[in-house]
C-alpha cells in the first residue's frame, strides 16, 4: 500500500528530514519515492499497520500539508479510462468531492475536477458536496504522471495558526513558531511516552508541541518569569504530564535521564545564564545536558551561524548527524544541529 504526501516548500531539507526521522523513530518501513519538489510517495508500506501508520503521520508531521491514500497511479492519456475502472463504493460512503493539484503542468484543473467528478457521478448514487464531503478525492498531477488519491484522515492545518506565540496566555516576543517547534521535536527521534526536556523552556512553545504527540515532559529557564509562564500555556493547551524548573541549566540534575533534549536558547545565551557569554557557556550548557541524557539520546539545537559547536561535541560523546540553515534576515542565519549522544 502507498501514501503519498503533498509538502510544504518553506524550507528546502526540513520536510524531507522531518518525513525520515519520523518513519525512522516510528519504524515504519517504506520506500521513499520523490517525484516533485513538494510531492513524495511512500510504497510497499505495510498493510496491516498501514491504517496506524497513515494516521501516526498525520498527527506528527508539521511541514506536510497533506497525506492521501493512493488508489491509482497512471497517466494523463490513460487517466480517464483508468478512472472509470475504479469502484467507487470501496472509497466513498456518502458525498464526494474531486480536487486536482498540479506540478510542473498547465493542466486545467478546474475542467478536470468537473470531468472526473462527472464519471463518479455517472457510474454511483453518490452525491457532490463541495463545501463538507465525506470522501474528498485528491487528484495530483505531476507532469505526465497523475496520482488519484482519498484523504482518510486531515492533518490539523489550524492547529500551526491557532498555537502561533501571540495566541497564547502567556506570549515574549522572539518566541519560535510552531510549526518549527514540532518539527524539531520530530528531528530528536522521540516518541510517545518518552521523556522530552527543553533546558531554555521559554514560553514553552517547543514543550507544548512535544506534549501534543504524547510525550511527558521537562522544562527548566533561569527567569522565573518564563518558567512560570510556560507552566500557564502547557495548562491552556490541557496539558498535565509536565514538570517546570526555575534554575541556571548548569545546574540541572535531573532524578531521570531523558530520551531526548530540544531547544532554543536565546541570541545571546548570555539572557539564560545570568549575564555571561562566552564558549564555555556552551560546554557547560552540553556538559550539564550530556549528564541528564540517556545514551542514544538526541539533542536539535537552534543556533545562530556564528556559533560553531562542533569543537566541543567531541568531549560530551556528541555526534552531528544533520544540519539545517534558516535565513532569518541578512545579518543572521538560525542552524537547527541534530546530534547524538554516543556510547563511543
Amino acid at each position: 500500500m502507498q501514501l503519498i504526501l503533498i509538502q510544504s516548500q518553506e524550507h528546502e531539507t526540513l520536510p524531507i528530514a522531518e518525513l525520515k526521522a519520523v518513519l525512522t523513530t516510528e519504524e515504519i518501513a517504506t520506500e521513499i519515492e520523490s517525484v516533485n519538489t513538494g510531492l513524495i510517495l511512500l510504497k510497499s508500506l505495510n498493510e496491516e499497520k498501514f491504517q496506524k501508520s497513515y494516521k501516526t503521520l498525520v498527527k506528527r508531521l508539521a511541514y506536510t500539508h497533506e497525506i492521501d491514500e493512493l488508489i491509482l497511479d497512471t497517466s494523463l492519456n490513460n487517466l480517464e479510462n483508468d478512472f472509470k475502472n475504479i469502484d467507487w463504493n470501496d472509497y466513498i460512503s456518502k458525498n464526494y468531492a474531486v480536487r486536482v493539484k498540479r506540478f510542473n503542468t498547465d493542466i486545467d484543473t478546474i475542467a478536470t475536477e468537473k470531468r472526473l467528478g462527472h464519471l463518479i457521478k455517472s457510474q454511483t448514487n453518490f452525491k457532490v458536496n463541495l463545501e463538507n464531503p465525506d470522501s474528498f478525492i485528491r487528484v495530483i498531477v505531476s507532469e505526465n504522471r497523475v496520482f488519484v488519491c482519498l484523504e482518510r484522515f486531515k492533518l490539523n492545518k489550524k492547529h500551526f495558526q491557532n498555537m502561533k506565540p501571540h495566541k497564547r496566555p502567556f506570549f515574549y516576543p522572539g518566541s519560535m513558531s510552531p510549526k518549527l517547534a514540532r518539527c524539531m521535536v520530530n528531528l530528536s527521534h522521540v516518541k510517545e511516552g518518552q521523556l522530552l526536556l527543553d533546558p531554555f523552556c521559554g514560553t514553552g512553545g517547543i514543550l507544548i508541541e512535544g506534549g501534543l504527540i504524547g510525550l511527558k515532559l521537562i522544562g527548566s529557564d533561569i527567569n522565573w518569569k518564563m518558567k512560570n509562564g510556560t507552566a500557564i500555556n502547557l495548562d491552556y493547551c490541557d496539558l498535565s504530564d509536565y514538570e517546570v524548573h526555575h534554575l541556571d541549566v548548569r545546574e540541572l540534575k535531573l532524578s531521570k535521564k531523558v530520551d531526548a533534549v530540544v531547544t532554543d536558547p536565546p541570541y545571546g545565551i548570555s539572557t539564560s545564564t545570568g549575564g555571561e557569554e562566552s564558549p564555555l557557556i556552551f560546554q557547560q550548557f552540553l556538559q550539564s545536558i550530556s549528564r541528564n541524557m540517556n545514551e542514544n539520546a538526541y539533542l536539535c539545537i537552534a543556533h545562530p551561524h556564528y556559533l560553531d559547536l562542533d569543537p566541543m561535541l567531541n568531549d560530551f560523546n556528541f555526534k552531528l548527524l544533520e544540519r539545517h540553515s534558516i535565513k532569518m534576515h541578512k545579518s543572521l542565519t538560525r542552524i537547527i544541529s541534530v546530534i547524538k549522544k554516543c556510547d563511543f
